[in-house]
């Protein structure tokens, strides 16, 4: 066979296909280089990974590594990523009225980011769609809030968020500023693949100058300090805020949220962040941590930590690159070492802080019709304070993409989302932005700080074990071993399933039975012992692995796959009701049930998964 002046032969039709369309169709030099490099040398093995499977349009968008093929991410997969959204949102919204609605892109600060979102910007321009496309690189909270205050049809950030510096990926926003979901994103991938031809004008850059190009960043950047500025009572700015000299020591993690942080600590305040230097500014290289990810606690805020201890500051504040997510730490004054918060703490502490701010800004306003949100696999501790408040609670599937989407839900009802929240450091403080958003999570939590140390003297920990007392102690212990096999975690979960037996075979005690399972939902397969007629409440999806464990005890574990990740993740807590005070038996127990559920139902040492390095 033969393909831009090579001639091959790899022995299989399907690969010699792909490798021709490859040839065919890429433009970029080095994509091309490269591919044409593995058949010169006949890596066939390899050639057959790369081309014959193929990035697939889920709810997450694309994420993946960067490098050549039909599995990764480059400028020829954009290109058909971005041809085929572009005619699903043309058959969408047919009328020529509705396409001037336009789309809206930006970009993080990796490598190609910039370049794929350009290359997308011009393939909307070329059906007549207007872009605004951001000129610098930005914080991923910026495109939702852009969509829904420019009404555009969708909107896509360029960002593979907390990945390694070889990965990138594409996120795309709905007409309703939430994350896409089903069935938008099962239409959008039939339209790729019906779209994969590139056509000449994809690869066409000049559209860049046109007027139907334009520059969101002036206009969205003021008027979402506007806005964060308005969810910030004008008493907590003037009383506390400007009145303070608590100072935060910051880290952008090498990624893109430090000019927005800053301008946000201003419009609300507070003092200047003391910035980590190394990590303020974009690098796409991330050199100075392991993993660009604040979640994973001290191991990645070694730098920050130093600043502090320095400078004599008690609380950091962290950003992951493209600053959607938000970690906290704070220093123990008596015995000098750093409490990293996880995100269920940071979720309780900004749900009693929503309603607290609430009540400043709105005295005269019941709860009654207002909500607090979290996922699945996050602390029920916001189920707890709504119970007590007075306000209304509400579970979704994991993600950000159900709990903005049931956000859309409930304010077209007329009811008010104050607060939402994952467990994965992920933090939406009002519907400003129907996503999560650090930017704004920095700015409350450093006003919670504010106020905390003026109204009562009280440290972030003093405030969550007041919580803690008030609602119940709720203790949560989060964490992930390593797959790379497909085959493995399918063989984990579905050993799982049939451990008592073929139909409906659950486990029904861990611990050598100690520990005895009340229910069992599982959302692979829509199956919940705790409903009469067997079903699920929430939405299952078989393209995910997670099963829910409810126990006899109150603790209740969930074990999963990440949509992003080679992970299988546990999620474990134990509530307790308010008034119990036996924190330590809590702890214990969970541990215990942990260990248990791990080695004997995950079997790490057998199944070949490595751990979470702490």
């Amino acid at each position: 066979m033969e393909a831009n002046g090579i001639h091959f032969d790899s022995g299989s039709t399907e690969l010699n296909q792909r490798i021709s369309e490859w040839l065919n169709w890429d433009k970029n030099e080095n994509t091309l280089n490269e591919i044409k490099s593995l058949v010169k040398s006949e890596e066939w093995k390899v050639l057959t990974g790369r081309l014959l499977k193929r990035l697939a349009f889920g709810t997450a968008g694309l994420r993946g590594v960067m490098q050549a093929g039909f599995n990764a991410m480059n400028h020829l997969v954009v290109i058909q990523t971005a041809q085929g959204l572009c005619k699903y949102i043309l058959e969408c919204y047919p009328s020529q009225s509705d396409r001037q609605r336009g789309v809206v892109l930006a970009y993080d600060g990796r490598h190609n980011s910039k370049r794929f979102a350009e290359l997308s910007a011009c393939i909307f321009l070329n059906e007549g769609i207007p872009v605004w496309l951001y000129s610098q690189t930005m914080a991923t909270p910026f495109v939702p809030f852009a969509v829904k205050e420019l009404q555009c049809l969708a909107g896509i950030m360029v960002t593979a968020s907390h990945n390694p510096k070889e990965d990138n990926g594409y996120k795309v926003y709905w007409t309703n500023s939430a994350q896409i979901i089903s069935p938008h994103d099962k239409n959008i991938q039939a339209h790729i693949l019906k779209n994969l031809v590139p056509l000449e004008s994809s690869w066409n850059l000049d559209l860049l100058k046109t007027e139907q190009l334009k520059d969101p960043y002036d206009a969205m950047t003021k008027l979402y300090f506007e806005k964060l500025s308005a969810n910030v009572p004008k008493a907590f700015v003037t009383d506390y805020n400007r009145k303070s000299s608590q100072r935060f020591v910051y880290s952008a993690m090498h990624g893109v949220g430090y000019p927005f942080v800053e301008r946000g600590f201003e419009t609300v305040g507070l003092q200047p962040v003391l910035a980590v230097k190394e990590q303020r500014d974009p690098d796409p290289e991330f050199p100075t941590v392991k993993f660009p990810n604040p979640e994973e606690g001290k191991s990645s805020l070694v730098l920050s930590i130093k600043l502090a201890n320095e400078m004599g500051c008690d609380v950091i504040l962290a950003n992951d690159p493209d600053a959607d997510r938000l970690a906290c730490a704070e220093k123990n004054p008596s015995s000098g070492e750093w409490r990293v918060f996880s995100g269920n703490e940071l979720g309780a502490l900004l749900g009693w802080w929503s309603i607290r701010c609430y009540r400043e800004l709105y005295p005269d306003c019941s709860l009654q019709d207002c909500y607090l949100l979290a996922s699945t696999v996050s602390s029920k501790i916001c189920r707890s304070i709504a119970k007590v408040d007075g306000l209304n609670f509400e579970e979704t599937l994991t993600g950000f993409k159900w709990m903005g989407n049931k956000s859309v839900e409930f304010m077209a009802e007329g009811k008010k989302v104050l607060f939402a929240f994952e467990e994965a450091i992920g933090f939406m403080c009002s519907p400003t932005v129907l996503d999560k958003d650090g930017v704004s999570a920095a700015c409350q939590l450093a006003t919670m700080v504010c106020y905390l140390k003026d109204t009562s003297n009280q440290s972030l920990s003093d405030k969550l074990n007041e919580l803690y007392d008030i609602y119940g102690y709720h203790y949560a212990l989060t964490s992930y071993h390593f797959c790379y096999d497909p085959v493995v975690i399918d063989r984990i979960f579905n050993r799982i399933r049939t451990l008592e037996g073929e139909d409906c075979g659950y486990p029904k005690a861990i611990g050598g039975g100690q520990y005895k399972i009340e229910s069992i939902r599982d959302l692979t397969t829509g199956y919940d012992s705790a409903q009469e007629d067997g079903k699920a409440l929430l939405p299952s999806s078989k393209s995910s692995q997670m099963i829910t464990f409810s126990f006899e005890n109150g603790a209740v574990i969930t074990l999963r796959t990440s949509g992003t990740e080679p992970k299988i993740k546990y999620y474990a807590e134990m509530c307790a009701k308010p008034g119990q005070r036996d924190w330590n038996a809590s702890r214990t127990t969970l541990r215990e049930m942990v260990d248990s559920i791990v080695e004997e139902l995950l079997e790490p040492a057998k199944n070949n998964l490595t751990p979470r390095s702490e």
